[in-house]
This record gives structure tokens, C-alpha cells and sequence, in this order.
């Protein structure tokens, strides 16, 4: 995860955050953990918490799983 900060009034605020998911799937599995990724947010409660003031970013990899 990275994180953008700002100054609001002299005070370090987190403007942004990028998160990177690495999952170990198969590659015909991609566009399931895509979709997946595409509506989890509405679930979490960090980013339902951080949404309003906090932009948010994903990013995935798919990793082939380990034998």
C-alpha cells in the first residue's frame, strides 16, 4: 500500500492510498478476482470509512499458485 499526503492547515492529512493485491490464482481465474475486486470496497468498512475524504486505488496481480 502507498499513501499521498497533503497539508490542510499546516496538519499532514492522507489525501490517497493505493493498495496492490497479489493473488495466487490461476490465469483463467482472472476475471473472476477482477470482478471481485471491482465491488469489494462497497463491503469493507476501511473503505467505507475513508471513501468520503480519502481516494482510493487498487491495483492486482495474479501470481500462478505454488505447486
Amino acid at each position: 500500500m502507498t499513501g499521498y499526503v497533503g497539508k490542510d492547515d499546516d496538519v499532514l492529512v492522507i489525501r490517497a492510498v493505493h493498495v496492490v493485491y497479489h493473488l495466487k490464482a490461476a490465469e483463467e481465474h482472472r476475471p473472476v478476482c477482477e470482478r471481485v475486486l471491482g465491488f469489494h470496497a462497497r463491503y469493507c468498512p476501511v473503505a467505507r470509512t475513508l471513501l468520503p475524504c480519502v481516494e482510493i486505488s487498487t491495483e492486482l496481480v495474479v501470481e500462478p499458485p505454488e505447486d
